[in-house]
């Protein structure tokens, strides 16, 4: 059940949290709830969860680089009713043991679907007119001595494929039609409400297109979604642009492909084993990286912010929930 009714002798707005989150939301989240901060006690997470399983029924998940919360995790919290998450992806979460547990899950909705489009097209304009490059040719004091800079490539008429048409890639889509830019893309279904181009399977998008941008979600059908046969088809002038998550792509076989010549360029806001990032990547102008962070904005942070509490309230008030996870 994700209703809010309380037991006897239970603080009713207790909320685990397994890992520190970010402080300003913590500090929210603290004047309103009693938080239960796992990594603070000396115990052992197992034992820290069986001292205290009676009393939580809320969890507090941060989505990058949290604990995975699976079938034993869930099991040690009898008491459970609702996880909430401050991302959209659920990789992190057994959502099948969720179901068969009866706990409920809140995500981030569609309050960082903008934020995250803003950004896909930003690392993709900046892959192709080499704007991180000039900066560094710039400040190395390179201007003088080299001249006129490489040429890049115009954004306008590009083939763009969108491995994900869902929320953030139909977002990127509309912003990139502006752009006069060809669109298509894959999706588990096709989408008869828009009017691009459906292929059934990435390998397919990638070899009709110059650009393949990875936004879909995580799970065991799109792990690896792009690999060595997308990338050949995308060709040796092709570019990758990953918002999703770092093992959407076979990071291995693209890095390799990228120190051969065999991929024109990628923008990687994800990687596969975050925070490290392959050191073969630093030293290629034609890579533009960032750490995770494609939806770090003021504004969507305060959104964000604001629907994780109103997710909590709802759910100790006995209301529904403002962003329920209805399909996986």
């Amino acid at each position: 059940m994700a209703d809010g009714s309380a037991k006897q002798g239970r603080n009713p707005r207790t909320v685990l949290l397994l890992r520190p989150t970010f402080e300003a939301l913590e500090d929210v989240l603290a004047k309103r709830f009693h938080l239960l901060r796992a990594w603070e006690s000396p115990l052992p997470l197992a034992e820290f969860l069986a001292a205290h399983a009676t009393a939580i029924r809320a969890l507090f998940i941060r989505g990058n680089g949290s604990v995975f919360v699976d079938a034993e995790i869930l099991s040690s919290l009898p008491n459970l009713e609702i996880i909430v998450t401050n991302c959209v992806g659920l990789d992190l979460i057994d959502m099948a043991e969720c179901a068969k547990r009866g706990v409920a899950v809140a995500n981030a909705g569609n309050v960082l679907t903008e934020d995250v489009a803003e950004y896909a097209v930003g690392l993709l304009m900046d892959v192709l007119r080499r704007i991180s490059s000039a900066d560094r040719c710039i400040r190395a004091g390179l201007w003088p001595i080299t001249g006129l800079f490489r040429l890049g490539s115009k954004i306008g008429g590009k083939r763009v494929g969108i491995v994900g048409l869902g929320h953030i890639g139909s977002e990127v889509a509309k912003r990139l039609d502006a752009f006069g830019c060809i669109i298509s893309y894959y999706s588990r279904k096709q989408k008869p409400s828009f009017s691009y181009t459906f292929y059934p399977n990435a390998r397919t998008l990638a070899a009709q297109n110059d650009v393949l941008i990875v936004c879909c979600a995580l799970n065991s059908d799109t792990y690896h979604i792009i690999d060595k046969d997308v990338m050949d088809g995308l060709g040796k002038q092709g570019i990758i642009i990953n918002v999703g998550r770092g093992a959407l792509v076979d990071e291995k076989e693209l890095v390799r492909r990228l120190m051969q010549g065999e991929i024109g360029g990628a923008g990687l806001d994800v990687f596969d084993n975050e925070p490290a990032v392959p050191r073969e990547l630093f030293t290629m102008d034609k890579v533009v990286l960032s750490p995770h962070c494609a939806v770090y904005t003021q504004e969507s942070f305060a959104d964000l912010f604001q629907l994780i509490v109103d997710n909590l309230e709802a759910f100790f008030s006995n209301r529904p929930l403002v962003s329920k996870v209805t399909e996986v």
